[in-house]
């Protein structure tokens, strides 16, 4: 009778059982979401009365649901007064899409002394960038092959709060090797970076047009693209010698003279005899080139501009700082602006934003170098022995819209510069623009709110010391960013988990 009674009750027990482990998952899911996002919830509505979309500004709402964006309407202030949806009402900051950084250096692993995973991606999400695409150089060692993409990409686990994906090396060692280079690109990176000048990196050397030549014929098959660093050393320029100390080492025109404009134009002329093997029907059709932070506007645009015309698989970026700064302001010793290329004088600054607003220089990015204070010589302020790099950041949404003011820059500009054009360079379908069927990567901002870049201001970057925007005043506070629809940021405070994703290519 007992037993009767025990099988009678297992079943039973069975059951509670079952509703016992389904509620703990659900509560350790709830639990996992909350420490992710500083939103309780995964399906909410967001409003305003700017919303960038790529069929313009409008006034409405979008819908995240589960990381994605699921519709988006214009004016339905009905809709707001029901009680079966979460809303979060902005009124009149803008919506925009979450920026895509494609040249950050986050020197991750191996030198997290000068940055690291937490503390870029932190600044990241308060500057408004969702998605970071990280340069193969500055971590140690530099990813070059598939088994230092698997540090890095260790490296990056629970430890990134916005979404990061990773360029590879081409460097001498494996651009000669196709069977090196595709394991490298089936590991997953996003396409392959090279110097045409000296690193400052010892295990990442400069590569010439035969090794950039090699490059794209792999690339192609991948239709992936190749980031170049386009300075060569030209024998019109030797070094500069300072032993006759006819040069001042602390003023920044010394420096400028050791990177004139005719080491952009060399590297780019070089670079053009193999791009027209990406033009449809040639060698390397598929393949793309694309040249980081350029910073002459002269005869170095002129040529890419041609290129273009002639059908080459070509696209070229500036930085804020190329933008926002001239070489006549910078003081004598403040090696913070060292850079390479260098900032140039005021009227190539004109020319630069001359050329972004009509369209020949096709997207922004940070080009975001840091490294330990020591390293920057602030105390000496010799600018020929300096690292050279803009630390920036958490800072490149407000500088281009406080520099690009007075150029009449718009939001739709602003989201093609940093969103949806980089999306596209890193073969990213999801990301770059508010619409249907995207990941949720917003950010939330107020142009017209002002503030002073101060030691009071909460600046996430390792060493907010070494920037060069520190003590600026600029417009455009971000008040949030989502990643995926999880809220990572908001007016100061971080999720309290790291949960971006390392994106890979497939």
């Amino acid at each position: 009778m007992e037993n009767r009674f025990l099988w009678r009750l297992f079943p039973l027990l069975a059951l509670l059982a079952s509703y016992l482990v389904f509620f703990y998952v659900q509560s350790y899911s709830k639990l996992s979401q909350t420490k992710c996002s500083l939103l309780p919830y995964q399906h909410f509505w967001i409003t305003s009365k700017r919303i960038v979309t790529p069929q313009g500004l409008i006034s409405g709402a979008v819908e995240i649901k589960d990381g994605k964006i699921a519709s988006i309407v214009k004016e339905v202030e009905k809709l707001w007064d029901s009680e079966l949806w979460q809303i979060i009402d902005y009124g009149d900051a803008v919506i925009m899409p979450g920026l895509i950084d494609v040249h950050a250096h986050l020197d991750d692993p191996g030198r997290t002394e000068w940055e690291g995973f937490p503390s870029g991606t932190k600044a990241a999400a308060a500057g408004g960038l969702t998605t970071l695409i990280d340069m193969p150089l500055n971590s140690m060692p530099s990813t070059v092959s598939r088994d230092t993409l698997k540090l890095k990409i260790k490296s990056a686990e629970n430890r990134i709060f916005v979404d990061v994906g990773f360029w590879g090396g081409l460097v001498p060692e494996n651009a000669f090797n196709p069977a090196a280079l595709e394991d490298l690109l089936n590991a997953g990176v996003l396409g392959l970076k090279s110097f045409m000048c000296p690193s400052g990196i010892n295990d990442f050397p400069m590569t010439n047009a035969s090794h950039i030549k090699e490059g794209l014929s792999v690339l192609a098959k991948y239709r992936r693209p190749l980031l170049v660093h386009a300075e060569i050393q030209t024998e019109l320029e030797p070094p500069l010698e300072l032993e006759d100390g006819a040069h001042d080492a602390r003023s920044y025109l010394t420096y400028l003279k050791t990177r004139p404009p005719a080491m952009e134009q060399a590297a780019i002329k070089e670079l053009l005899t193999v791009t027209k093997d990406t033009r449809i029907g040639g060698s390397a059709e598929g393949a793309h080139l694309h040249i980081v932070h350029l910073s002459d506007s002269s005869s170095s645009l002129d040529l890419i501009k041609e290129a273009k015309r002639s059908g080459d698989s070509l696209t070229v970026e500036t930085c804020p700082h190329y933008l926002a700064f001239s070489a006549e302001e910078i003081p004598d010793g403040d090696t913070r602006f060292k850079c390479a290329p260098p900032i140039r004088d005021a009227a190539n600054k004109e020319t630069l934003w001359e050329a972004l607003m009509e369209g020949h220089i096709d997207m922004l990015s940070s080009d975001h170098s840091p490294t330990e204070p020591k390293l920057k010589l602030l105390e000496d302020g010799n600018f020929l022995r300096a690292w050279g790099g803009i630390s920036s950041l958490q800072f490149v949404l407000p500088v281009t819209w406080s520099y690009g003011k007075k150029y009449g820059v718009t939001l739709e500009q602003l989201a093609s510069w940093w969103s949806e054009r980089p999306a596209r360079l890193a073969g990213q379908e999801l990301k770059g623009s508010i619409a249907v069927g995207n990941f949720a990567d917003i950010v939330v901002w107020e142009p017209e709110v002002e503030f002073n870049l101060t030691e009071d201001h909460p600046v996430y970057i390792k060493h907010p010391g070494i920037s060069a925007y520190m003590g600026s005043k600029l417009y455009g506070r971000v008040s949030a960013t989502f990643v995926r629809g999880n809220l990572v940021y908001k007016e100061g405070d971080h999720a309290d988990a790291a949960c971006g994703v390392p994106i890979l290519a497939t």
